[in-house]
C-alpha cells in the first residue's frame, strides 16, 4: 500500500524536563501539552532521603541539574524545566533564579522551574493574596510560605498534610478537603504545591467551586514552559490558561491574617 500521501510525522517542539527520582506523574504534565509538542522527560540521581528541605537541598544542586539538562541536549529541546516546587523555592528568590541560570549554562536554552513559574502565574494573574496547599510537613511548608511572601505576595491561609513519602498516592478529594480548609480567609488565588501530588481533574472544579483562579505545580510549569515556545497549555476551562476563565468573583474582603492547619 502506498502510503505517501500521509507526508510523513508532524514537525515536534520539545520541552526537556528534569524531575526528581521520585517524580511519578508523568502522564499528568502531558494532558497540559499540545499535540506538535513532546516532553523528555529525565530524572536526578537517586538519594535515601525522605521528602524534607534536606531532599529539596539535593535534588537541586547545580552539578545534578546541569547534568540532567545535559542528558537532554542531543534531542534538542526549546526550553528546559526543573519539575520540582521544593527543590526551586528551598534557596529562596535569588536561588531559583541561580537554579534556572545553571539550567540555560549546562544547555544553552531558555529555563524555567516550578517554583519561578507560580510567581510568573501569579503576576499574570495580578494576584496579590494566595493561600497555599501542600503535602509537605511543616518545615518545607514554611520554606515555601517564606518563598511566597519573599516575592511580595501575601499568604493568607495554609493547609498542609504532613506527608514524607508516596505523594502521588494522595486522591483528588483529599486535595479538595485541603483546598477548602486553606481558603477559610479571602484569596486571590489557591496554590496547590508538589509536581508528585495530583492536580489536573480537580483544578476546573475547585475554581467553579471557590470562585477564584487555582494553581498547581504542574500546572504553572507547562504553562511557563510553553509560553516560552510562544504556544499555550491545554486543558479544562481554568484561569491560568483561559482568559475566559478569569471573569469569577472572589470572596469578600477581610484583613490578611495568615491561617495555619494541619490534617
Amino acid at each position: 500500500m502506498d502510503i505517501s500521501f500521509l507526508g510523513g510525522p508532524r514537525h515536534q517542539r520539545g520541552v526537556g524536563v528534569v524531575a526528581p527520582f521520585d517524580f511519578a506523574l508523568d502522564r499528568e504534565l502531558w494532558r497540559w501539552v499540545p499535540d506538535e509538542v513532546s516532553l523528555h522527560l529525565t530524572r536526578t540521581p537517586y538519594v535515601p532521603v525522605e521528602v524534607s528541605l534536606d531532599l529539596a537541598r539535593l535534588v537541586s544542586e547545580h552539578e545534578t541539574l546541569s547534568d540532567g539538562v545535559r542528558t537532554l541536549t542531543a534531542i534538542a529541546p526549546e526550553v528546559v524545566a526543573y519539575a520540582c516546587t521544593s527543590g526551586s523555592f528551598v534557596g529562596g528568590v535569588a536561588g531559583e533564579r541561580a537554579m534556572c541560570e545553571a539550567m540555560t549554562r549546562a544547555g544553552a536554552i531558555p529555563a524555567v522551574t516550578t517554583s519561578g513559574a507560580l510567581l510568573e502565574a501569579l503576576a499574570e494573574l495580578g494576584v496579590r493574596r494566595v493561600a497555599l496547599v501542600t503535602p509537605y510537613t511543616v518545615s518545607v511548608t514554611r520554606a515555601l510560605e517564606a518563598y511566597v511572601a519573599e516575592a511580595g505576595a501575601v499568604v493568607t491561609g495554609c493547609a498542609f498534610m504532613g506527608l514524607t513519602r508516596h505523594i502521588w498516592k494522595v486522591p483528588y478529594r483529599d486535595v479538595a478537603d485541603m483546598a477548602r480548609r486553606a481558603v477559610r480567609r479571602p484569596a486571590d488565588a489557591l496554590f496547590i504545591s508538589c509536581t508528585n501530588l495530583p492536580t489536573y481533574d480537580v483544578i476546573p472544579q475547585l475554581e467553579a467551586e471557590l470562585r477564584i483562579p487555582v494553581l498547581s505545580a504542574n500546572q504553572v510549569t507547562m504553562w511557563a514552559a510553553l509560553r516560552r515556545l510562544g504556544t499555550r497549555a491545554v486543558g479544562p476551562y481554568q484561569a491560568l490558561i483561559d482568559p475566559a476563565a478569569r471573569g469569577g468573583s472572589v470572596l469578600p474582603d477581610v484583613p490578611d491574617v495568615p491561617e495555619q492547619e494541619q490534617q
